[in-house]
């Protein structure tokens, strides 16, 4: 009986808000009151009622795409999983309940086959009338990315793609992007190497890009001008992380 209550209130929920973030919420909550988690999660409850619908959005969209840009590179480090429990209890005030409704509402969106994509369309859906949200939500993503110490290329293309989502203007995602990633951070990035590299791994990553996007290489193979352009931006970009590392290390 008492898990047949779980499915059917989760199910109630995951109709009511509707979308990916509907589908995800149902099945955390299902889960949540299988085990008699629910009881006190005063975040989350009633959550039919209207007033309270963009809030529970919020929580599970936010950690639905959490869970989708920590996974994006194949690995999830300590350092980002901390940064996650900070979020839950220095920004968002979660007590311990709110927090496990949180894990479980993170682990069914990385059972999901919805994108991070698919969670940003459904944020902006239901805060798009409040700007100081969507900016709020691309700072935290950025945050999470760069927790363990750099931000990868992988990463900022998922934030840009919720940065464009919500309609965020080029100027302020940089300004965010500014407060969380240094030069010598997205020199690694670049360079699609990590602090942790060693020197030798450093030179033969950037030997091996500086290859591909070479001006004389691209050029020799007639392809449209705005690629050769953009081949041409790459290399500079390769060139320049290349010198501030090996500056910072002194090789």
């Amino acid at each position: 009986m008492k898990k047949w209550v779980g499915k059917f209130i989760g199910g109630a929920v995951g109709l009511a808000v509707g979308g990916p973030v509907g589908a995800v919420a149902g099945a955390a909550l299902g889960h949540a009151c299988d085990e008699g988690c629910v009881p006190g999660l005063r975040d989350y409850e009633p959550l039919l009622s209207r007033d309270n619908k963009t809030r529970f959005v919020f929580y599970t969209a936010t950690f639905s795409m959490l869970a989708k840009l920590v996974h994006i590179d194949g690995r999830v480090s300590q350092e980002e999983i901390d940064a996650i429990e900070d979020f839950m209890i220095r920004d968002l005030e979660l007590n311990t309940e709110s927090r496990n409704l949180a894990v479980k509402v993170y682990r069914s969106a990385l059972q999901s086959e919805k994108s991070f994509q698919d969670f940003a369309v459904s944020y902006y859906r239901h805060l798009h009338a409040r700007p100081q949200m969507l900016e709020f939500m691309i700072d935290v993503l950025m945050r999470i990315a760069v927790a363990d110490g750099s931000l990868k290329e992988c990463e900022e293309k998922l934030i840009r793609s919720a940065a464009a989502i919500f309609n965020v203007s080029d100027d302020a995602y940089r300004a965010i992007r500014a407060k969380h990633v240094s030069p010598l951070d997205q020199a690694y990035a670049v360079l699609e190497s990590e602090p942790r590299d060693s020197s030798e791994t450093i030179k033969q990553k950037y030997r091996r890009l500086a290859a591909d996007y070479h001006p004389d290489k691209i050029a020799s193979k007639e392809l449209p001008e705005a690629f050769v352009q953009f081949a041409q931006d790459k290399f500079r970009e390769i060139q320049s992380a290349y010198e501030t590392i090996r500056h910072e290390r002194g090789f």
